[in-house]
């Protein structure tokens, strides 16, 4: 039984993570650099690395603006950051980090598609990051013209490769996540044509979902991981329903099968907060199996808080090494020590449970921009609109 937000200890949990999460992004900001440039941790050598501070600072922009921390943040500071951002664009429009060279990146055998991924997965967070800090700002979106010919995205999606569902999650959410700026900024005949994009893009994606997980991928197992990477790819492209109001196939079965996940286990900055994500919108939009969701959340919530570390920030996993996705040949440090992905990762998650357990607490501050950390807090009666 959940315990009333009277009597809930979890509360003045958060409140005091909160707390020590500011200070740690605080400590970690470049002071000859614009408000809010931030390193990605403290093992971050900035002049070794100076590309690095371009994904320090978006991810730590939107903890702070999640957590609050951007609220007397002058809007002369958030024009000297999102100039500062900006400068980071490539031609058309899209972000890149500094550094990443063609011999040193990888995530597909096909360069161009390896280079796809790497600028929509970055310009993703860049964008969002520049939207924190100035809503009104209109983006760059020329990279995208060529997503508008309807022939141009038939040949791109039959060649995603169901076997890697996560990455091909990824794929689909940010390139949808362009399409709706444009559907948001562009002139009248952009956002028609975007919004055709996206309702081709519901379409084949509708006809190809696996009824009995609510997932996309090929059926291979790889090893125990392939449900697991499966649920976390359908969670990217499952914003796109949210977003458009639109009923979500099988997310019953969806939600089943993230339920089945042991939630006092912490799988990972990016799975964790995955299914938290699935069980919130299950949860919000259809009422789907309540009790159990907030039981398990919960559960989630406390373990989450138990993992922060002393320095007041979050790690990804323990073992290991850390990468920038798709940069196999650039930058590297240690897992299991504090940083601004890990740390804005975990209190999505964090921030998506108190609103489920406790609507309306506090002014979370999520993403508008589809994408890891996108919550859609309210839906109708009937889950939609």
């Amino acid at each position: 039984m959940l315990r009333t937000p009277e009597t809930d200890t979890l509360r003045p949990r958060v409140d005091k993570a909160r707390a020590r999460t500011l200070a740690w992004l605080d400590n970690l900001a470049v002071p000859e650099a614009a408000p809010g440039v931030t390193r990605l941790s403290a093992q971050h050598d900035v002049h070794a690395w100076p590309g690095m501070l371009l994904p320090g600072t978006y991810n730590g922009i939107h903890c702070r603006a999640l957590l609050g921390g951007l609220d007397a943040m002058t809007n002369r500071d958030r024009q000297c950051t999102v100039l500062w951002l900006e400068s980071h664009r490539i031609a058309g429009g899209a972000f890149r980090i500094p550094g990443m060279k063609d011999d040193a990146v990888y995530k597909k055998p096909d360069r161009d598609e390896t280079w796809r991924y790497i600028d929509f997965h970055v310009t993703n967070y860049a964008l969002g990051a520049v939207e924190m800090l100035d809503g009104t700002r209109v983006p760059d979106l020329g990279f995208l013209r060529s997503w508008l010919e309807p022939s141009t995205f038939d040949t791109w999606f039959d060649r995603r490769d169901w076997s890697d569902p996560w990455q091909e999650g990824n794929n689909l959410v940010n390139l949808a996540s362009f399409l709706l700026l444009l559907e948001r900024f562009g002139d009248g005949t952009d956002r028609s044509r975007a919004a055709s994009i996206l309702g081709q893009l519901l379409h084949r994606l509708e006809a190809i979902q696996d009824p009995a997980t609510g997932f996309w991928w090929d059926g291979n197992e790889n090893g125990g991981r392939g449900l697991l990477h499966a649920m976390a790819g359908a969670m990217h492209s499952f914003h796109l329903w949210y977003a458009r109001a639109r009923p979500l196939p099988h997310q019953e079965k969806a939600a089943d099968y993230t339920l089945s996940l042991d939630p006092a286990a912490v799988l990972g900055a990016c799975l964790d907060v995955d299914a938290i994500d699935l069980l919130f919108h299950a949860e919000r939009a259809i009422g789907y199996r309540t009790d159990e969701i907030r039981d398990w959340s919960r559960i989630k919530l406390e373990t989450l808080l138990d993992a922060q570390r002393a320095d007041g920030g979050f790690a990804d996993v323990e073992d290991g090494t850390l990468r920038p996705d798709g940069w196999v040949g650039g930058y590297a440090e240690p897992q299991g020590r504090s940083n601004t992905f890990a740390t804005w990762f975990r209190w999505i998650a964090i921030a998506m449970v108190a609103e489920l357990l406790w609507p309306g607490w506090r002014n979370w501050q999520f993403r508008q921009m589809i994408g890891i950390g996108y919550c859609r807090t309210a839906f109708r009666s009937n889950g939609h609109g």
